[in-house]
């Protein structure tokens, strides 16, 4: 008798099949990393969404990276002086490919009430947005489902195909 079989069921429910661009995606959006810019008083509920009543941790992102060069989301929380301009897009700049940004409030996302010359009307000015989160300060929730939403994108995005284009650049 042989003991040899051509088909073996233990194997059955260890095999996964998929894309590359599906599995890199699966990984970036269950592990985002977020850079904290908490300029304001959004940056309070921004706290808030990390402790334990909104579990922040349940979508992967309660690491808070306080160094730019670990992060891969910045969430923009508050009123952007344009004192603080330069060193937010230094920050930005300082984010290692791919990153995303997040937009937290009415001040973030178009200058809120402050219509002055001191006040950045919007952070999409100066560097790219992919969520924009509404409220004045926006509830922990609000967050919580801007990062749902980025986390969609980030799912539909063409990751391998980017690499590709810039490993044949050499800019890799």
């Amino acid at each position: 008798m042989s003991t040899h079989a051509a088909y073996d069921s233990k194997v059955e429910g260890n095999v996964i099949f998929t894309k590359a661009d599906a599995a890199i995606n699966w990984m970036r959006k269950n592990s985002l990393w977020p850079m904290p810019m908490g300029l304001a008083c959004c940056a309070i509920e921004l706290m808030a969404t990390g402790a334990a009543r909104f579990d922040i941790a349940r979508f992967g992102a309660e690491v808070m990276r306080f160094s730019p060069r670990q992060s891969d989301v910045m969430i923009v929380a508050g009123t952007v002086t344009y004192k603080m301009a330069l060193a937010v897009k230094r920050i930005w700049d300082q984010m290692p490919e791919p990153k995303w940004c997040i937009a937290m409030g009415a001040c973030a996302s178009s200058g809120g009430m402050y219509r002055s010359y001191a006040v950045l009307q919007g952070i999409d000015t100066l560097i790219p947005v992919d969520v924009y989160i509404s409220g004045c300060p926006p509830r922990p929730e609000a967050l919580i489902e801007g990062l749902m939403r980025l986390q969609r994108k980030i799912e539909g995005e063409r990751s391998l195909s980017t690499l590709k284009g810039e490993l044949t650049a050499g800019l890799v």
